[in-house]
């Protein structure tokens, strides 16, 4: 062995840390998702164009807090997607590339769709190029955009549902995980595919989303308790470099 490989291998973080790590980011992406959605947005956002205005205007700051808290939910997803990539590596590395773009993918549309989110706060603000618009139709034209938004992110959820089919499909091959894990992550994606026909998609949500945040709550859990069995992952991993390293 070379004393290059050596050192590579001696300063590389350990896969039983780095799984640990993106349960971290994991259950990060979760909580902050359940707060921005459940507590900012499903609290203030009614499907009444001016209760949902005098709903922003009075908890602006609250409303302000929940675009944040958006955006580090998606700062968190990303990384939690980049260490993903590295972790199922041995299991894929093809694979697991493009699994790693499906779902930067989503995030990436997610991310600009929150742009939908904090629109209404300019709309309502009161700035004097929008007296050209009546109460009403400021009003209407906010809700507008906070729909905008809601579409945005069932868009993203397709490209998470591709995403999670991949990683699922590594997990059960990895040995180094639970099948089981990549068998409910399999489910969830096919569930996140629903809303390729969104009318679809929402009418099944409730069902899709428990199912999505049972498998998801697990396999955040084993990476954050368990991480991954190290000795099978170091395997993988030497079999998959000697692989690459074989003369065509």
């Amino acid at each position: 062995m070379s004393t290059a490989v050596m050192t590579n291998q001696n300063t590389q973080t350990s896969p039983h840390l780095k799984a640990r790590i993106t349960g971290v980011f994991y259950l990060l992406t979760i909580l902050t998702g359940i707060f921005a959605q459940g507590f900012v947005s499903g609290r203030l956002v009614v499907d009444d164009a001016a209760a949902t205005a005098t709903n922003i205007l009075t908890h602006q700051s609250l409303f302000q807090l929940g675009f944040a808290v958006y955006l580090i939910e998606m700062a968190c997803q990303i990384a939690m997607t980049a260490l993903f990539y590295d972790l199922l590596k041995p299991a894929g590395k093809s694979i697991s590339l493009v699994a790693a773009f499906l779902g930067l993918t989503g995030c990436i549309i997610k991310s600009l769709s929150r742009l939908f989110f904090i629109a209404p706060l300019f709309i309502l603000g009161g700035a004097h190029y929008l007296r050209a618009f009546s109460a009403e139709q400021l009003q209407a034209l906010a809700l507008l955009f906070l729909k905008a938004n809601d579409h945005g992110a069932a868009i993203a959820l397709v490209f998470f549902g591709f995403y999670a089919l991949l990683t699922g499909y590594l997990i059960v091959r990895s040995t180094f995980m639970p099948r089981i894990l990549g068998v409910l992550s399999v489910f969830g994606g096919l569930g996140w595919l629903t809303f390729l026909y969104q009318p679809l998609g929402y009418r099944l949500f409730p069902y899709i989303a428990a199912l999505g945040i049972l498998g998801a709550a697990l396999l955040m859990l084993w990476l954050l308790v368990f991480g991954v069995n190290e000795q099978r992952w170091k395997e993988r991993a030497r079999a998959a470099l000697s692989t690459d390293h074989v003369p065509h």
